[in-house]
């Protein structure tokens, strides 16, 4: 039977207790393994502080670092070292300096009984709720072979499960000396990974319980360590009832048949300088004069830019953010995982109940996964069905390459996420450049099959009547169609 979320134990990080379904089994024993450096102490110290925190009894049973060094960096990290039990095996200045040698007996033979003798003290003495054994690898070395190690280690695991603690016990993996063979002693693992493309934690084990599977983000700061799950999109808890987002401009709702769906994904695709991002604020200023609440991240330009070029083109960012309604949110790409970007996407969804997210752009959110481009269609598919079962509005902009030429829809051939693509073109008409925009695709309704031109004036966004005039306009250098006196297109066109 698996026991309820209230009886698990906390980890003492509320990311991680996400990853595990609300924590670890109680007394059972849990293997964390990573690379030198790759935090497997500092989430040891999280879990004891959150016994202490509880009311329970901690002890840290430490084979390696100098105490000292050890209580001092629990301090500076915020953990209450001196609340928690320390019983320090780590070797002495004496194992260097004195010059003892064992010429009938192994070192392990002699060593190995003295350390079970005060191990066995220190547990009975302090009779803890909660064991870190950090690390346990340093065992290995006290024993003759891999299977002594073993059977010692099956044997101190029962000895503090019979006592009721539960175990966190650190392994440091290394090519010559593998820990591959305590996955089947522990009754869980969890794996710490400081990767090229940063810090990622994942649990391939846990008895007694499902786990969010996949690799998870986490950061170390001077608070310690932080976990953010990687996006689990869920199901729909209800049929949104059938609401269209207008933008408030008359002519791009006729584009639209009306706006675009709440609980939808629309991508705004077209090159540099065309106007994207004030087309994509536009729904959130209409959506302000309704009472509800945007939210925008901005990979690629500077809050202050964004907000001063809104000022400029009449929509009132001033008064939306100091009202609520818009929140606007600077994101450094490469200083973020997309599992802790996502965590705030659910913040702000969850806790401050947006209505509309804008991610602008998406080559800039690319970034932060800093791999490879199936990573980045998997991650962009998990936001966009999080935002649409949640019954929240998406517009993501997308910057395509070329300014004119050959036409691209998005750049990161991304279209299939998207419920709404909407597209904005320069055009050069008589050495006068001039902009389009037009509705590519829209699922839950038919659109207007033309192409409109498209102003940004310090009065706002405005649209203009279809360009029947003009073929060859997606190709960014359209020619005038000829017509005859009744407006039909001369022959030579016609025939084209």
């Amino acid at each position: 039977m698996t026991p309820s979320l209230s009886e698990r134990a906390s980890t003492g990080v509320a990311g991680l207790d996400e990853v595990l379904l609300g924590g670890l089994v109680p007394t059972r024993s849990y293997m964390v393994r990573g690379q030198a450096g790759s935090g497997k102490t500092i989430l040891g110290f999280h879990f004891l502080q959150q016994g202490v925190d509880e009311g329970e009894t901690a002890l840290f049973i430490n084979l390696e670092e100098d105490l000292r060094d050890l209580k001092s960096n629990a301090a500076a990290l915020g953990f209450d070292a001196d609340a928690i039990e320390f019983l320090d095996l780590s070797p002495g200045a004496d194992a260097f300096v004195e010059d003892e040698s064992y010429e009938v007996f192994a070192p392990s033979e002699v060593e190995r009984e003295p350390l079970t003798d005060r191990i066995v003290e220190g547990v009975t003495t302090v009779d803890p709720d909660r064991v870190v054994v950090d690390p346990l690898t340093q065992l290995r070395f006290l024993l003759s072979d891999d299977y002594q190690f073993r059977k010692q280690v099956v044997g101190f695991m029962r000895f503090l499960k019979d006592r009721g603690a539960t175990v966190l016990f650190t392994v440091q993996n290394t090519d010559s000396l593998p820990t591959d063979d305590l996955e089947f002693i522990t009754d869980g693992t969890i794996r710490l990974n400081a990767g090229a493309y940063g810090k990622t934690v994942s649990v391939p084990k846990f008895r007694g319980s499902a786990t969010q599977s996949g690799d998870h983000a986490y950061r170390i700061t001077d608070a310690g360590m932080s976990v953010f799950p990687a996006l689990q999109p869920g199901t729909r808890d209800e049929e949104l009832a059938f609401e269209q987002v207008s933008s408030g401009i008359p002519e791009i709702d006729e584009l639209l048949h009306g706006g675009i769906e709440r609980g939808t994904v629309t991508i705004v695709s077209g090159p540099t300088g065309v106007g994207k991002t004030t087309l994509s604020t536009q729904f959130m200023k209409e959506a302000a004069g309704r009472g509800e609440r945007s939210v925008i991240y901005l990979f690629e330009e500077n809050r202050e830019t964004f907000l001063a070029r809104s000022r400029a083109v009449n929509i009132p960012v001033d008064e939306m953010l100091a009202k609520g309604t818009l929140q606007v949110t600077e994101v450094e790409a490469l200083e973020r995982s997309p599992q802790e970007f996502a965590r705030m996407v659910r913040d702000e969804v969850e806790e401050e109940e947006a209505d509309i997210v804008m991610i602008d752009g998406i080559s800039g959110y690319r970034l932060t996964l800093r791999g490879e481009r199936e990573q980045m269609l998997q991650q962009m598919h998990a936001l966009g069905r999080y935002l649409k079962n949640a019954g929240v509005t998406g517009v993501f902009v997308d910057e395509t390459r070329n300014v004119t030429g050959e036409f691209h829809a998005t750049m990161e051939n991304i279209s299939y996420l998207a419920d709404n693509i909407v597209f904005l073109r320069h055009l050069e008409v008589d050495g006068e450049l001039r902009k389009a925009i037009g509705v590519l695709k829209k699922r839950t309704s038919d659109f207007e099959r033309t192409i409109r031109e498209f102003k940004i004036t310090e009065h706002g966004i405005s649209v203009g009547e279809p360009m029947s005039g003009l073929r060859g306009i997606l190709s960014g250098t359209p020619e005038v169609v000829e017509r005859d006196a009744d407006g039909a297109a001369s022959p030579d066109d016609a025939d084209e």
